[in-house]
């Protein structure tokens, strides 16, 4: 290939090789302009996303800000409350009090409940609820009924010591 290249250039007489070498050099400088012109272009593009990047970075922050002062709030609210109450609260703002069978509290951050029938659907929005008041899901036991939809619940929440 490089002796193919080396005898056309040897072929080639002193005006041809010039002329040649300049439209290789015209060649590279106009590659060279289009490369530095993109690069201007996508700069200024990048500099333009970068402002509106850093005004949703400020919102997002002041966001996670205001989520934080109102999960503490959220936090402070539960801590007040009865885990026992809450639950039968919850269960009620559900419309699943007939459904609810029994409610103990073994300890203040710890509530069992125990539900007969109720359809699952139901059932995943109070826990829904439960885990908004920062209560999470330590056990659970699903039994489904001879009715299709409805299960039979037997479920352990707890919050943290700190709360």
């Amino acid at each position: 290939m490089i002796g193919r290249l080396r005898s056309f250039w040897q072929a080639r007489d002193k005006r041809e090789r010039q002329l040649l070498a300049a439209l290789a050099a015209l060649l590279l400088l106009a590659a060279y302009a289009w490369l530095v012109i993109g690069v201007g272009k996508a700069r200024s593009e990048l500099s333009a996303s970068l402002a509106s990047l850093r005004i949703q970075a400020a919102r997002l922050e002041r966001d996670a800000g205001e989520i934080q002062s109102l999960r503490q709030r959220s936090v402070a609210k539960t801590a007040a409350l009865d885990l026992r109450a809450l639950a039968q609260a919850q269960a009620g703002a559900a419309g699943l009090t007939r459904a609810l069978q029994r409610v103990d509290a073994p300890s203040s951050n710890q509530v069992q409940v125990v539900f007969a029938a109720v359809a699952f659907a139901d059932w995943l929005v109070w826990l829904n609820g439960m885990q908004a008041q920062q209560l999470r899901l330590e056990s659970c036991r699903l039994e489904a009924l001879a009715t299709p939809g409805l299960v039979s619940v037997t479920a352990g929440l707890s919050r943290s010591a700190q709360q």
